[in-house]
């Protein structure tokens, strides 16, 4: 598979004020870090890691990190740990690299995207995806995207369960095989169960305005 190359500086500067400094120059603070090494801080580019996460899924992205150590540059695999943002603006504060090796298993989630239209919705059902994502092990050089799952084969009432999904070679999930993906329902089944959840609340709140009542 392809990686996306990444270029990082490793700094010495640490806290808040120097933080505010890297930032000011449109880049961005880091930390890469992993299995039996020593955390390394780090400056990034802002825009080059902001095109990296809008054209992709970041997390399912494997980054060749060339780091510039001051006395030359190392090339690491990793990944993009967690990307803290602030929650008023949405910029990004802050960047966590994880390194990976190429011979050693990663587990992580992907998501899971159904295709085609059911037998089943051409007959009046609805498609319910109770699922959307699997977690899976593999090697780095294993990792898919996502998992597309054909389901124009469902009719009304049919299920579609972690069992039933051919996962590619070398990769595999230990997730509950009974757990269930997507289902097309019945319409009447599904407004019975809305009305269900509807005369339960009415009845919670019935019970509720009995109890404030009683104790007045």
């Amino acid at each position: 598979m392809a990686y996306i190359s990444l270029a990082v500086q490793k700094r010495d500067d640490k806290g808040k004020r120097a933080a505010r400094k890297i930032r000011a120059e449109h880049k961005l603070p880091a930390i890469f870090y992993g299995p039996g090494i020593s955390p390394v801080m780090l400056t990034v580019d802002y825009s080059e890691l902001e095109e990296i996460v809008t054209k992709g899924s970041s997390e399912q992205t494997i980054l060749d990190l060339h780091l510039d150590t001051g006395n030359g540059v190392e090339n690491k695999k990793a990944m993009l740990k967690e990307l803290q943002t602030d929650p008023l603006s949405g910029a990004y504060l802050h960047a966590d690299f994880y390194e990976i090796s190429m011979d050693r298993d990663i587990t992580l989630n992907i998501p899971i995207q159904l295709v085609n239209v059911p037998v089943g919705v051409s007959k009046g059902g609805v498609l319910q995806q109770i699922r959307r994502e699997i977690e899976i092990t593999c090697k780095p050089d294993r990792l898919i995207e996502s998992i597309e799952i054909d389901v124009s084969g469902l009719d009304i009432g049919d299920s579609l369960h972690i069992r039933d999904i051919d996962l590619p070679e070398g990769v595999t999930t230990s997730e509950d095989a009974h757990l269930t993906v997507a289902v097309v329902a019945a319409p009447a089944a599904e407004k019975s169960v809305e009305a269900e959840g509807e005369e339960m609340e009415e009845a919670e709140v019935e019970e509720s305005e009995t109890d404030d009542s009683e104790n007045q």
